[in-house]
């Protein structure tokens, strides 16, 4: 078996061009967990910190159709508030299992901590209805990206942090700040794709030459114009977010 990712897989070139021409005109917006050919595809890519300013850059009269992700783009759509944002239904299932139902249970077991919740969570949504209707202080829920998290452990007080998205991540945190206590919302919230990348399979492939990607020049230039078009925007994010 060969490591893949269930988010990049939930929209095709193909698709992403049907879509298109039911929308002439809109500005396609990709996350960056979409293949080469669907970045061919689109006018700007953006990362899970970046996105809210990607589409905030587009003007407000043109239509934007955001794929693959809809938790992130339902994320971002009530920060911008664009009623012209069409969003593509796909998720990646890890983030999609972490539901509203692990997340109440936590934070009903642990009303002290703070919660950091990834947009791409299927429950982002849930963590801001939980802090409207007072079950967790809205100053403690924090709807953050990979980068935003690690920023933001480096000063919180908390004793606790209660964290919605692929454990993995726990690692990272816990490495900035050994004095808070970080806790999975769903602990079986594992990427096995992710795990499939070891150092060992990364040392192996650089020196030996193993596992190379070859992608057209037609499509890997369209690809390189989405994510520079995104550079030029603001500051790029760190890797990973």
């Amino acid at each position: 078996e060969r490591a893949g990712c269930s988010l990049a897989e939930t929209i095709t070139a193909e698709q992403l061009r049907e879509w298109k021409a039911q929308y002439p005109g809109a500005v396609v917006v990709s996350y960056v967990n979409t293949t080469a050919a669907v970045k061919a595809e689109t006018d700007i890519c953006c990362t899970s910190s970046n996105a809210v300013e990607v589409v905030a850059s587009i003007p407000i009269d043109t239509p934007i159709l955001f794929c693959p992700d809809q938790f992130l783009g339902a994320h971002v759509q009530r920060q911008t508030k664009r009623s012209n944002m069409h969003i593509w239904m796909g998720e990646c299932h890890v983030h999609a299992g972490i539901n509203g139902q692990d997340l109440k249970a936590m934070v009903e077991a642990e009303p002290d901590a703070e919660l950091y919740v990834h947009p791409e969570c299927g429950c982002a949504t849930s963590a801001l209805y939980l802090a409207s209707e007072g079950v967790v202080p809205a100053e403690r829920t924090h709807i953050l990206s990979t980068g935003a998290m690690l920023e933001a452990a480096r000063t919180t007080k908390a004793r606790k942090v209660l964290v919605a998205t692929e454990t993995g991540m726990l690692h990272q945190l816990r490495k900035i700040n050994v004095t808070t206590e970080f806790q999975a919302v769903n602990r079986a919230a594992v990427c096995k794709y992710m795990k499939m990348i070891t150092p060992e399979k990364l040392e192996h492939s650089l020196m030996y030459g193993n596992d190379v990607v070859d992608i057209p020049r037609d499509i890997a230039d369209k690809a390189r114009l989405s994510v520079e078009r995104m550079i030029a925007i603001g500051t790029p994010s760190r890797v990973g977010e």
